[in-house]
């Protein structure tokens, strides 16, 4: 296929891809509803069966739709967002890392100020579980769960906000070096200095102090930045 073929399929491709998330909205089909199956998309929109499977594998990519082998084509958790991680995005390389460190720490306070101020209440009661559950994997020593559960308390404050395009935002962010948050725990050291400082977070955030909120948030991630950067310095 030359050069121009392939930028005219491409454009098809995606302008199908389009097509489909429209009509999904237009439906009100919510994640997990089932959608159109591929023959039904391929008379609809006059278009090959084949090239509808591509444009249906872009959007699984993306997490906005499913293809479950034999049952066909559900709506996946990601068909609103607006802002999504890069699924195949190499491991950060350590600069790397730290940039993405220094973008959570001017991302993430003045969320946290916007999260005291909304205190939107499911993500509240999230946040409070990831601190139990925190307590309880640092007794255990379980640190590899740990470093999940580190991460869903920052999506959790980000969704406290009300705000779902920072949420998004924040959590791209977090997926993007979720990899690398074992190794900043066992650079970083202190589990329970981590934990208090979270729930310092929380305590501010419920009980409605933006200005405080986003004080200990900037410290907290401020603070992990700089214990990484010696580290990274003076392995």
């Amino acid at each position: 296929m030359s050069a121009s073929g392939g930028v005219v399929r491409r454009s098809l491709l995606d302008d199908l891809a389009t097509s489909m998330l429209t009509l999904i909205a237009e439906r009100k089909l919510a994640p997990g509803d089932q959608f159109e199956a591929v023959r039904s998309l391929a008379e609809r929109f006059k278009v090959a069966v084949p090239t509808v499977r591509e444009a249906l594998r872009r959007l699984e990519a993306t997490g906005a739709v499913e293809l479950r082998h034999g049952s066909g084509v559900y709506v996946g958790p990601n068909v609103g967002r607006l802002v999504l991680a890069n699924p195949l995005a190499l491991e950060p390389s350590p600069d790397r890392l730290v940039e993405l460190l220094q973008a959570r720490a001017l991302i993430e306070p003045p969320v946290a100020a916007l999260a005291a101020k909304t205190r939107a209440e499911a993500p509240l009661e999230q946040m409070a579980k990831d601190l139990d559950a925190a307590a309880e994997l640092i007794a255990s020593g379980d640190h590899t769960q740990l470093a999940e559960v580190n991460m869903d308390f920052h999506r959790s404050l980000a969704l406290a906000s009300g705000n779902a395009t920072l949420a998004e935002v924040v959590e791209s962010v977090t997926v993007v070096n979720a990899r690398e948050q074992l190794e900043i725990l066992h650079i970083h050291g202190d589990r329970q200095a981590d934990l208090d400082e979270h729930r310092a977070i929380y305590d501010a955030i419920r009980s409605g102090d933006p200005d405080l909120a986003e004080l200990l948030t900037r410290e907290h991630l401020d603070g992990v930045l700089a214990v990484i950067n010696q580290r990274l310095q003076h392995p």
